[in-house]
């Protein structure tokens, strides 16, 4: 569309689109997604907004949950962000993965939408004992770029400024992105797409910390390890997702601000 023209918008993905770490399921989650829609509504007033992301989802079912009923609503931009979760996987296979994302890229723009995506900052950055699988992470994001650019899709690239390690964009667990996280990755879609009044302040550095603030320690480490680590693995010893028996928080394009029964 033209000029940002856009009215109605779809959002495909996983946790970080469901919107974990902003917000909660008591007072309702936000996330990058509804705060785009907001960039996107203050431009265009009338905009229609369905949020069909669940957490946990493994690209593969975000492709076979999700495009179908996206295509059905004949979105003229949708967001696709998905891959973290099979990046953690013990098997990770990045071409399978990337075969999936692009799938859903060709589905959609092939309809008339536009599409906009995201690549992925290296966890091993933020957490040490991550950094297995920041190989994992820069093969992924070389093929969502590839991916995207063969289809025509828009990539914005949250995974370069350096802002992106600042641990004030994260949640403790540091694998969902803060309130502030959020907002960055959503003022990157809004610059990406070209939308009216966007620009790159989301690479800016976060204001100065205090003194001592957010020092890092191998206490730290470990405190993440048994707080965040060993219930993930649990779960996937007992074959369980996060997501299991949870559906789309906004699963129908509905006006910005108009309520959802959960």
């Amino acid at each position: 569309m033209p000029n940002g023209e856009y009215l109605r918008y779809v959002a495909l993905g996983d946790s970080q689109t469901e919107g974990l770490g902003d917000g909660d399921d008591t007072v309702g989650l936000r996330g990058f997604a509804d705060r785009f829609a907001e960039h996107l509504a203050a431009v265009n007033p009338g905009l229609q907004y369905a949020n069909l992301a669940v957490r946990g989802r493994l690209a593969g079912q975000v492709r076979a949950e999700q495009l179908g009923p996206a295509l059905a609503m004949r979105p003229d931009l949708a967001t696709v962000v998905a891959g973290v979760n099979d990046i953690l996987r013990p098997r990770f296979d990045a071409a399978e993965v990337a075969a999936h994302l692009e799938e859903m890229f060709t589905a959609l723009t092939a309809a008339g939408a536009r599409v906009a995506t995201v690549t992925f900052p290296d966890l091993g950055q933020l957490v040490p004992l991550a950094r297995p699988v920041s190989p994992r992470i820069a093969d992924l994001n070389d093929r969502i770029r590839a991916a995207a650019a063969r289809q025509g899709v828009v990539v914005a690239e949250t995974a370069r400024p350096a802002a992106v390690t600042d641990p004030r964009m994260w949640t403790d667990d540091r694998l969902h992105a803060s309130s502030v996280g959020h907002e960055r990755i959503a003022a990157a879609l809004a610059h990406a797409v070209g939308l009216p009044g966007s620009d790159d302040t989301w690479t800016h550095p976060l204001p100065p910390r205090a003194a001592g603030e957010g020092a890092s320690s191998v206490a730290a480490e470990l405190r993440w390890a048994a707080g965040f680590l060993g219930p993930w693995l649990g779960r996937r010893l007992r074959g369980r997702s996060s997501g299991d028996g949870r559906t789309a928080k906004r699963p129908a394009l509905l006006p910005l601000g108009t309520a959802v029964d959960q």
